[in-house]
């Protein structure tokens, strides 16, 4: 068995992007809205992203910081564009695009082309898409932090009332994704450099109530629009609510720590985080008809569970298959299974400073986000 890492972890972290995994997947299959408005999960992953993003920032330059978070998280894609793509091609293209295109299926600075076929599995690439924008453009919103925090906060959701008249749809698609998640990758940064930990809780908890009450209400006066995440401003205010609440808390997680088989599992799922996250549409998309073939309708009223279980075993060949990719994209011994002979011991909280822009504590929680 491998070894954890065990300098220097959040495990509070590891968690929240283990919940944010796990939800994300489990909607994909079970599309319920209760479960977006239960739990944000992209916002969340996003905050992380940003307050992971300005540690690094803080320690190293941006030109390394950079180019270190796109080699650890390229390399899962381009294996599942080096399946996915030329499946398209055999099946049948529609509307075939033109070579160049293809181009963001190495570098996804737009969303990658995709046929009928592949639509599920390039379904979810917006996101890598939207966070590497946020990583590029991380240098300036951090210096931009720094002289106007709350202005930097609240100045990307503003942003998105102008986002429609954009007249490119390309542009106003990564647009409108990049603005929506930027005041929680901006949060991040308040994180890191401890101006969160420096408001009251009760005014976190009011602040963030506040959020989500306006979110919903502003859906809630919208209702043609089919959901609050198609209200990008909404949407905007009620993930940023819900992510000021969770990065401001600070638990003690020392009921995980203890729990070996529960700490173990978070910690393989964090190490094969952006594996799951690219490959469980593909998962869902060919449980149907392998459970077809299976027959798994003669499972009567449990039919579902059958469909869900070949999704999960799916899954996790995937992981086992492809998850290798994450490890040497982090330079990490190649594991199959990289699952903790021990315990992994928790980084202590990150310092309060006064200017906030302290080395603060160092975590080596390994992200979606990367390092």
């Amino acid at each position: 068995m491998a070894e954890a890492e065990v300098v220097g972890r959040d495990r509070y972290f590891d968690l929240l992007r283990v919940l944010a995994i796990v939800r994300v997947s489990v909607f994909h299959m079970f599309p319920f809205a209760v479960l977006e408005l239960a739990f944000p999960s992209m916002g969340v992953m996003f905050a992380l992203g940003g307050s992971l993003m300005a540690n690094s920032l803080m320690r190293q330059g941006a030109g390394r910081v950079i180019y270190g978070r796109v080699r650890r998280l390229l390399p899962a894609l381009w294996v599942l564009g080096a399946v996915v793509v030329p499946a398209m091609f055999l099946v049948g293209w529609e509307q075939r695009p033109a070579w160049w295109h293809l181009v963001a299926w190495v570098v996804p600075f737009a969303d990658p082309p995709a046929s009928t076929f592949g639509e599920q599995p390039a379904e979810v690439l917006w996101y890598l898409v939207t966070y590497l924008w946020l990583v590029a453009l991380s240098p300036v919103m951090l210096w931009l932090y720094r002289r106007a925090r709350l202005v930097t906060i609240v100045a990307p959701i503003v942003a998105l009332l102008a986002m429609p008249l954009i007249p490119v749809d390309a542009v106003q698609e990564v647009g409108t994704d990049l603005l929506t998640f930027a005041a929680c990758w901006i949060l991040g940064f308040a994180h890191r450099d401890g101006s969160l930990r420096r408001i009251p809780g009760f005014l976190v908890a009011i602040l963030g109530t506040v959020c989500v009450a306006g979110g919903l209400a502003w859906s809630h006066l919208h209702p043609d629009a089919g959901g609050i995440k198609y209200l990008p401003i909404a949407y905007a205010i009620y993930n940023a609510g819900f992510v000021i609440v969770l990065l401001r808390w600070r638990p003690r997680m020392e009921w995980l720590i203890k729990r070996t088989g529960l700490d173990s599992w978070v910690s393989l799922i964090n190490s094969r985080a952006v594996t799951i996250y690219l490959w469980n549409n593909v998962a869902i998309a060919l449980c149907y008809p392998v459970g077809d073939a299976l027959e798994v309708w003669r499972l009567g009223k449990y039919f579902e569970v059958g469909y869900v279980t070949i999704a999960l075993a799916l899954l996790a060949d995937a992981v086992l298959i492809f998850g290798w990719v994450e490890d040497l994209a982090a330079r990490r011994r190649l594991r199959f299974l990289p699952w903790p002979s021990r315990p992994v011991r928790e980084a202590a909280a990150p310092p309060v400073t006064g200017a906030g822009t302290g080395p603060g504590t160092i975590y080596r929680a390994s992200a979606m986000a990367g390092r």
